[in-house]
């Protein structure tokens, strides 16, 4: 067989399944054949790259599809997985508090650069006896 139609398997195949060392060992290639053809072919490592974002899509639906499944069938930790990543009140949060302090002093021109600054982000009244202090 050819190269240009073991390339074409091997593209055809990772639109498929995107792993690489499944669609060598299934097109019998080994993998630093695949490897030298993408650096010795640069239209051959796009189209692998394509391929494999378009295979990867595909696991993505057959995976969101699965979980559907499960939440419909009132698996919990499906529920709660779904919850987490789809939903703003259930999902991760962190918060970070603190104070900053410095033992140096700042000129009058740069405490107001950062008052001006900090205004643009945030709604502070009297930040610059914040930042004095």
């Amino acid at each position: 067989m050819k190269s240009i139609d073991q390339k074409q398997l091997i593209i055809d195949f990772l639109k498929r399944t995107p792993i690489i060392q499944i669609a060598c060992e299934k097109n019998g290639i080994a993998r630093a054949t695949y490897y030298r053809w993408r650096k010795e072919d640069k239209g051959f490592a796009k189209e692998t790259d394509e391929a494999i974002a378009q295979g990867s899509l595909l696991i993505n639906d057959l995976a969101e599809s699965q979980l559907i499944s499960a939440i419909k069938e009132r698996d919990l930790t499906a529920v709660i997985f779904w919850l987490k990543n789809h939903h703003s009140a259930y999902s991760n949060k962190l918060e970070l508090t603190g104070n900053i302090s410095h033992d140096y002093q700042l000129t009058p021109e740069q405490e107001k650069l950062i008052s001006q600054a900090i205004s643009l982000i945030t709604p502070v009244k009297n930040i610059r006896k914040r930042i004095s202090k």
